[in-house]
Parts: C-alpha cells; structure tokens; sequence
C-alpha cells in the first residue's frame, strides 16, 4: 500500500520505535512507515489502517507492537475474533494486562458476554491502572446490558469515578455510559441529566451526547446550506421555478 512521503517513521513512539531496533534498518523503517499509518487512519479511515496493519504484520509479525496494531485495527473494523488473537498475542509477548478490557469487549462482540464478565472479575482486572479499571467497568456494563441486566448495568457504573466532579480522560465516555444505561432502564429524566454531565466532560467531541441531550430536548437542527436555498426559493417565487406573467400576451410584448 502507497506511503504519503511526508511519513517517516519516526512519528512513532519512542518505545514502538526501540521494539522496532530488533529488525533490519531498513525492514524496521517500512514496518513504522506502516503503523504510522495505522494510527493516522484508524478513526478517519479505519479499512485503509487495516490494510496497512496486514502489511506491517506480513513484515514483523513477531513484534509485540505490530500485533497490538493489527489488533486495534482488526478491532475498529468490527473484526473480533481477528482483533482478540492478536490481542492475546501482544499479551503473551509483553506479559501485561493493559489490553485486557479491549480483550474482554471482543468477547462482548463475538456474542459472549458472559466470558466478558468472566473476565471483569479476573484478578488481572486489580493490575491495571485507573483508566484500564474504568475501561473494564465500562465493558461489564455493556456485557449487563447484553444479557438483559439493566439494573445490574446502572450498579456497574456508579463508582467513584462516575461520582468525582474531577474531569479525567474517561469521564465523558463514562457519564454517557450511565446515562445510556439509565435510559434504556426507562430512567429518562435520570438520563438526560447525565448526558448534560457528558457534555460538560466532553471537551474533544468523543461522544454524541450533546446529539442525544438535544433529541431528549426535542431539539431539530437545520442544515445551514438548506437554510440557505430555502431563502433563495423564497426570494425567487417560493419554489424556485419561474412564474408565468399575469398577463396571456405578456411573454410577447417588447
């Protein structure tokens, strides 16, 4: 697949990028070229970053970074199964549990939520980091929700993090999950107050719910542009299709 020449590889991060010095120079500069690529493209774009991860792991599938790639862009292309072996074997190769969750939402995706809860209660939930245990909380209480559970969902997500007037990276997605869960539960007066605490929280746009606020509000927003054309049909007889003279014999007079 075609290379913008404006990637180097060195956009990578410092530590893809000393994994990488285990291969030949010029083997690990294709490889980075690639998972540039990825990162550039998985949200915009997320079948060209697959097609790019297929490459960087035709190249050095034995790199734990490379299979962590292919793993998230399998992941974004709703490839599950595709996406948990090569989680699993970014696991193996590092020995961390930081792609736990992502691992137990492919479960949730391949139709298994209860194995997903299963592995909310693993101890390697305990070794994660806040954001990881947030994360988790989130994927069990989307498994309850699969199942049916919505009360079970609500108690999931109420945590001292959803609690915490602090604003943390995961705060908006987190407010929007209790706010999801509360109104599929039929809580919808509940709901709307949480989806305005999204909002407050969702400073970079990565959730919908100022959409979902102004659909509980009854808000309809307009496009601009037809807003627009509606104004210049106006001004040009309502339809915009020429109207006839008032007179029968007017087309001909000079």
């Amino acid at each position: 697949m075609p290379i913008p020449e404006d990637v180097t590889g060195e956009e990578i991060d410092k530590d893809v990028r000393q994994e990488l010095q285990s291969l030949p120079k010029t083997l690990a500069e294709d490889v980075a070229k690639n998972l540039v690529m990825v990162a550039r493209l998985i949200d915009e774009d997320p079948e060209a970053a697959y097609g790019y991860s297929k490459v960087a792991l035709r190249l050095a599938s034995r790199v734990a970074a490379v299979r962590e790639a292919g793993g998230f862009a399998a992941y974004a292309n709703q490839k599950y199964a595709e996406a948990l072996a090569e989680f699993r074997a970014a696991r193996r190769m590092t020995g961390t549990v930081d792609l736990w969750p992502l691992m137990a939402d492919c479960e949730r995706g391949l139709g298994r939520p209860e194995k997903a809860l299963d592995m909310a209660g693993a101890p390697e939930v305990h070794k994660l980091d806040k954001a990881g245990q947030v994360e988790m909380r989130l994927v069990a209480a989307g498994a309850r929700r699969d199942l049916g559970q919505l009360d079970a969902a609500i108690v999931t997500l109420q945590s001292p993090e959803l609690a915490s007037n602090s604003v943390q990276p995961w705060t908006a997605r987190l407010r929007y999950a209790y706010a999801e869960a509360l109104l599929a539960a039929g809580r919808r007066a509940e709901a709307r107050e949480w989806f305005a605490k999204a909002v407050e929280a969702d400073k970079d746009g990565s959730t919908d719910a100022s959409d979902r606020l102004a659909e509980m509000d009854g808000v309809e927003f307009v496009d601009a542009l037809d807003e627009d054309e509606g104004v210049d049909r106006t001004e040009s007889g309502g339809d915009g299709d020429e109207q006839a003279p008032a007179d029968p014999d007017e087309g001909d007079k000079e």
